[in-house]
């Protein structure tokens, strides 16, 4: 069996593996420094792998691994989809040309969106981060994650309602005040 080039690999996948991390840890800070450990545990891997095939889906449970242990060692306590929303503020270089009305409606929308994909669980967050940041299909999402299409449309389907739901139940506590 051919080695694998580990650098050709991780280049190849590695913004859905940000994304998958991204998603996992919440700091944008912390992506970096988890891939690093990705890197490293694929390169120092005991047991070389046999299908060339299955790289995308062991890179995706190495990364979701790395991701667990990063936060374990960082605390479990912290808000992560907090500090994510925080860092991800409309910026005076934001080029919309919405009047300040719609803008505020916009950016209120948003902060509820946040809230809510906040206290969403991880996997929810992530499947919904790859399918609609890097805009990929059922098939797409099923070879990455090595599952199958149907797994993954039941996943996002349940991951699209949860949201829903909080996105519903946030709407209600916000009329009532």
């Amino acid at each position: 069996m051919p080695e694998i080039d580990w650098h050709a690999v991780l280049e190849t996948h590695d913004r859905w593996l940000r994304t998958v991390v991204l998603a996992r840890v919440g700091q944008a800070s912390a992506v970096d420094e988890v891939m690093q450990e990705v890197a490293l545990a694929a390169v120092r891997q005991r047991a070389p792998l046999t299908d060339a095939a299955k790289v995308a889906p062991w890179l995706y449970r190495l990364a979701v691994l790395q991701s667990l242990f990063f936060r374990r060692k960082q605390g479990r306590g912290r808000k992560l989809a907090n500090r994510y929303a925080e860092q991800v503020r409309p910026s005076d270089h934001d080029h919309r040309t919405l009047d300040p009305l719609e803008w505020l409606l916009a950016d209120e929308r948003q902060a509820l969106v946040r809230r809510a994909v906040a206290r969403l669980n991880a996997r929810d967050v992530e499947i919904l981060l790859l399918k609609y940041t890097e805009n990929w299909s059922y098939e797409q999402l099923a070879q990455h994650l090595g599952t199958s299409e149907s797994a993954v449309e039941s996943r996002l389907h349940r991951a699209r309602g949860r949201l829903r739901r909080e996105l519903a139940a946030f709407e209600v506590v916000e009329v009532e005040r």
